[in-house]
């Protein structure tokens, strides 16, 4: 059983025991984390911080995602957060240079797959003197950069610069994606945990970790919030991340042939978002098989103009390909992110990658490397009201079905 809202709001306000606060920046994840409890979190820290006299900026980690709509901050903070509080995080100008992680120090934590200085970015506020506490918010989860998300990550990436993102992603996809989701330790985390140490640690900074499942039962709108780690120490990364290994770690039992991902339309706009149903299930699905991602809502492929345009010009064409282009093209070496990316959501042959988006045409889906599939024949055949989490015999075929492929990670 998970953790009751009058069990978080306990441990939420012992958090602040023994502590004047005079000014505060929350920094809860974005709508992309609407799982994770962060909303219902950052929005008890803002109501105990308000009435204490304390002044609260809320600065959602938005990494280079798209900022939140008002219908989307209604819902994650269940209006508890006036929309006009919300600071949003420009990943491309909102920053400052703290500092490098040595190129010596990547090489050695990378097996020297990386051997250059990686810059620390983050947003002005942070750094700027001006909170006496700085609460980061999130979710404690399988991540195919991080290997387990959140923790410092949330302020490196969700609040860091474009150069740090770009470096940092590309670390994690020249290292291997399949090396490094579900494990905390790993050569992203390691410069991670440098620059933690060496930039941040001076700063007021309180790390709030949750660990989620869904369930109908759940306390949080069919959510279980399974655990609350909260403190500076990264003993409570740790902690919450042997948790999510209990419980967001999922056991196929064999390798599917075919998965089938559904993508939530709320949720899930871009593929930059929505190729979670790439990552999470590589691990699991068979040599040759089929992943079909439903996708009712994606209507692009970047989260911004500059990455969705790469995507459309380099598309998922294999690590290797990717790789190579990154050396050679100039705007490519500029946006590494979106070279990241683009390895990420590439099956480098090794199975196939259909995509049901009805907002994107056939060429459009096409013309990034994937196959397409009319969304209301695929879904006539794969009805997501009609099956059920894991294995399903569909008029005799064998399928293993997904709802929702942020929640966790699929292996063997």
């Amino acid at each position: 059983m998970g953790l009751t809202n009058r069990d978080v709001q306990k441990i939420v306000e012992n958090s602040l025991e023994n502590r004047t606060i005079k000014r505060a920046l929350l920094i809860p994840p974005d709508f992309t984390r609407l799982h994770s409890c962060g909303g219902v979190i950052c929005a008890m820290y803002y109501e105990l911080l308000t009435q204490r006299g304390a002044v609260v900026d809320v600065m959602p980690a938005l990494g280079s995602h798209e900022p939140m709509t008002r219908e989307q901050a209604e819902q994650f903070f269940g209006g508890a957060i006036p929309y006009e509080k919300l600071i949003v995080h420009n990943w491309r100008r909102d920053v400052v240079l703290l500092g490098y992680v040595p190129g010596e120090y990547v090489a050695k934590v990378s097996d020297g797959i990386m051997d250059e200085p990686i810059p620390v970015e983050v947003n002005r506020r942070i750094v700027s003197g001006e909170y006496n506490l700085i609460v980061s918010i999130g979710q404690v989860v399988p991540h195919e950069v991080a290997g387990m998300a959140n923790y410092s990550k949330n302020i490196f990436v969700g609040c860091g610069g474009s150069a740090m993102i770009s470096a940092s992603h590309m670390l994690g996809a020249a290292y291997g994606m399949e090396r490094i989701m579900g494990r905390a330790d790993n050569p992203v985390r390691a410069v991670f945990d440098y620059a933690e140490e060496h930039f941040l640690s001076h700063l007021p900074i309180l790390y709030a970790l949750t660990v989620t499942t869904r369930k109908p039962e759940g306390e949080f709108d069919g959510v279980s919030l399974e655990g609350l780690f909260i403190g500076r120490e990264r003993e409570n990364f740790i902690r919450a991340a042997e948790l999510s290994e209990k419980l967001n770690f999922i056991r196929t039992g064999r390798p599917p042939k075919k998965i089938v991902c559904r993508l939530d339309e709320h949720e899930f706009h871009s593929t930059w978002l929505g190729n979670k149903a790439v990552y999470r299930t590589r691990l699991a699905i068979a040599d040759g098989g089929e992943l079909i991602i439903l996708a009712p809502g994606v209507r692009q492929f970047g989260e911004d103009e500059i990455c969705d345009r790469l995507i459309r010009k380099y598309g998922y064409t294999g690590r290797d390909r990717i790789l190579k282009l990154a050396k050679m093209e100039q705007d490519l070496r500029e946006n590494l992110s979106a070279a990241a990316h683009l390895i990420h959501g590439s099956s480098d042959g090794r199975f196939e990658i259909f995509y049901a988006a009805p907002l994107l045409s056939r060429e459009e889906v096409e013309g990034v490397g994937y196959k397409w599939l009319d969304y209301n024949e695929i879904v006539e055949k794969y009805n997501p009201s009609q099956l059920k989490e894991g294995w399903n015999n569909i008029g005799g075929e064998e399928i293993y079905y997904i709802d929702n492929p942020a929640l966790g990670l699929w292996n063997v």
